[in-house]
């Protein structure tokens, strides 16, 4: 199972390693399933009590073209593009997360920098997308 993940995540063209993945999923039960649930569809405990709901997080490449949205993705999470969800801003986990930056790849094709732990979330939510 781990190798078929490694493989399938080299064919989307990250550099990352089923290891990313896995820490990823870690990171995601920990600090993101609340609202955005489990299986992150949107629908966490927390979310009734959104004034905007969490996003389907398995539908992020399906709702961009086809594309996942990476740039989007990492400026959610690390707070440069802050989303006001229920009377106060997502929760930001840039300072969190941060540490030393690694090199991702943008949906250009451009590397992006960000934390390890956001490469790892990543590389969670690409296993999860719709086709």
């Amino acid at each position: 199972m781990r190798r078929l993940l490694l493989v399938m995540m080299l064919m989307l063209g990250a550099p990352v390693t089923a290891q990313d993945a896995l820490q990823g999923a870690s990171l995601y039960r920990f600090h993101c399933a609340t609202c955005h649930g489990v299986a992150a569809m949107g629908n966490g405990p927390m979310a009734p009590s959104l004034v905007v709901q969490p996003v389907d997080l398995t539908a992020l490449k399906a709702r961009n073209g086809g594309v996942f949205p990476t740039t989007r993705v990492v400026m959610r999470i690390d707070g440069s593009d802050p989303l006001i969800s229920h009377g106060s801003a997502m929760p930001v986990y840039g300072d969190f997360f941060a540490g030393t930056d690694v090199a991702t790849k943008a949906e250009t094709g451009q590397p992006i920098m960000t934390s390890q732990p956001i490469v790892d979330l990543l590389a969670y939510l690409r296993t999860l997308q719709q086709e």
